[in-house]
């Protein structure tokens, strides 16, 4: 029998879509506002469910306490507060989109999942913009 666990999580981040390859108008046209030079930000929400078969000697799928830490570790404290195109390495070279963060936390996450563990991702842009991902 398999189960699913989620624990919610927030950071704050800034960003600012751009290509470096592309004009500002360019930029403009396609990112509109989201790519103003001095960048802006956003208060994201992030569910991470974990689904597996449940351990008899605990009971556990995870320990809510252990993926807590996890999210604390590998997102909130990577990216909390920061400017994520200058202070989080990952977008060095990357756009730092919805969909792109998502990809980044799954890969951060899942290296510290069991092989019989699905993760899946639902990142909050905004209340009404969300983006889910599952490794696929």
């Amino acid at each position: 029998m398999k189960v699913t666990v989620s624990r919610k999580a927030h950071f704050n981040s800034a960003h600012r879509l751009y290509r470096s390859d592309w004009g500002e108008d360019k930029n403009k046209s396609v990112f509109g506002k989201c790519s103003n030079k001095h960048f802006h930000g956003h208060n994201y929400e992030l569910i991470v469910s974990v689904t597996g078969e449940i351990n008899p000697e605990t009971g556990y799928v995870i320990d809510i306490n252990t993926l807590k830490d996890l999210i604390r570790s590998e997102v909130e404290d990577s990216f909390d507060h920061k400017n994520l195109n200058i202070e989080v390495p990952d977008f060095k070279n990357l756009n730092p989109t919805a969909e792109n963060i998502v990809v980044v936390i799954y890969n951060k996450l899942i290296k510290h999942m069991l092989d019989d563990h699905e993760l899946e991702l639902v990142l909050y842009e905004t209340p009404r913009n969300f983006v889910k991902y599952s490794g696929s």
